[in-house]
C-alpha cells in the first residue's frame, strides 16, 4: 500500500499530542480502541478523551491475521491517516517494535506523527523476522536488551518533529522475566526519553499500585491496558487512577463487542429466514447519518468528499 496516496476522509489533523498531554494532567484518561473509523466516532461522541488504534484490533478486524506482527508499516501509515482525520481528539497508535532499526523506528515515528497520531507507542518485544513477536498477554513472547529498546525509545524520541507528539514505551518484560526487571525496564526507557510508561500485562492489583508508587514521585504518565481476558485484572478507571495511572487502554473491545453481535444476527438470520427480529438492535438509518453529520436533503455539501463537508456545516 502507497504511503503517500489519499484517502477517503476528512479535513487534515492538527497535531493533538499537546492536548493529550494536558488532558492527563486533569484525570485519568479512558482511551478506547477504534477498530474502523465510524467506531472512533461513536467514541468521541461519547465523551472520551483519545482514540487507540491497537495492533491486535488491526491486525484481526482490519486484516483478518493474527497479532503476530503481518501488517506493514505503510499499512500501519494509512490506517492512521484514516482514524486521525474521522475525529477531532488525539489518537493514539501502537507501533509495536517500530518496524526495524533505530533509523527505521525514527521513520516510523515522523510517517506516523505526519498521519496524524498524537502518541506514539514502542515495545521492546523482538521484531516479527525474529519470531517470537505476539500479543502482550500470551506466553512465548521474547524481549531484547534493555539497552536496545532504549536505543528504540531514542530514536523514537529523534524521529519527531512535534515535541508534543508523546513517545510511549512499553515493555512486556513482566511475564518474560518477572516484576523486578519489569520496574528496571521502566526506569531505563524514561531515562532514554520515553514521555509514558506503559508496563504490558502486570498480574495483579496489587502490581499496579507498586508500579504507580514507584514512579508517583516524578508524576510520570503510567498506561494501563485493560485487554479482556488476558492475564491482567479488569480493574476500574478510579481505581488505577488511585493507583498513579494517567491512562487506561481498552484496545479491543468494541471489536468484540461488535463481533459477537455479527454472530448472534447471522445466527438469527439464518434460523428465521429475516432480520426482521433484529432492527431494534440496530443503529437506524438516521442515528447513521447523525454520526457522520449527513442530511441526505443537502448532498450537495458532501458532493466534493467528508472535507468539503466539514467545510461547508452551517
Amino acid at each position: 500500500m502507497n504511503s503517500s496516496a489519499p484517502a477517503p476522509y476528512g479535513p487534515q489533523t492538527a497535531a493533538r499530542g499537546a492536548a493529550l498531554r494536558r488532558a492527563v494532567t486533569e484525570e485519568t484518561l479512558g482511551i478506547v480502541g477504534a477498530p474502523f473509523a465510524l467506531a472512533g466516532k461513536l467514541v468521541e461522541r461519547a465523551g472520551f478523551d483519545a482514540i487507540y488504534l491497537s495492533g491486535a484490533a488491526f491486525s484481526a478486524g482490519g486484516l483478518g491475521v493474527p497479532d503476530i506482527g503481518l501488517f506493514t508499516r505503510d499499512q500501519l501509515v494509512e490506517q492512521t491517516r484514516i482514524l486521525a482525520r474521522s475525529v477531532s481528539i488525539p489518537l493514539v497508535v501502537d507501533a509495536d517494535t517500530g518496524f526495524g532499526g533505530p533509523r527505521d523506528v525514527e521513520e516510523t515515528i515522523r510517517m506516523l506523527e505526519e498521519a496524524g497520531a498524537a502518541a506514539i507507542q514502542i515495545e521492546d518485544q523482538v521484531g516479527p523476522a525474529a519470531g517470537g513477536k505476539r500479543c502482550g498477554h500470551l506466553a512465548g513472547k521474547e524481549i531484547i536488551a534493555t539497552e536496545a529498546m532504549s536505543e528504540r525509545i531514542a530514536a523514537a524520541v529523534a524521529g519527531r518533529r512535534d515535541q508534543g507528539t508523546v513517545i510511549i514505551g512499553r515493555t512486556d518484560a513482566r511475564s518474560v522475566h518477572g516484576f523486578d526487571d519489569c520496574l528496571g525496564r521502566l526506569h531505563a526507557y524514561r531515562a532514554a526519553g520515553a514521555d509514558w510508561l506503559f508496563p504490558e500485562a502486570l498480574a495483579s492489583r496489587d502490581e499496579f499500585a507498586r508500579v504507580g508508587s514507584e514512579f508517583a514521585t516524578d508524576a510520570t504518565p503510567l498506561l494501563a491496558n485493560m485487554t479482556e481476558f488476558g492475564v491482567s485484572p479488569l480493574v476500574s478507571i478510579p481505581d488505577l487512577a488511585a493507583c498513579g495511572f494517567a491512562a487506561v487502554l481498552y484496545p479491543v473491545t468494541l471489536l468484540r463487542l461488535a463481533m459477537k453481535a455479527m454472530e448472534a444476527g447471522l445466527a438469527v438470520i439464518g434460523a428465521e429466514g429475516t432480520q426482521e427480529s433484529l432492527l431494534d438492535l440496530m443503529q437506524s438509518r438516521e442515528e447513521l447519518y447523525d454520526l457522520l453529520d449527513y442530511d441526505p436533503r443537502h448532498p450537495e455539501r458532501h458532493a466534493a468528499g467528508p472535507a468539503a463537508a466539514l467545510e461547508n456545516r452551517p
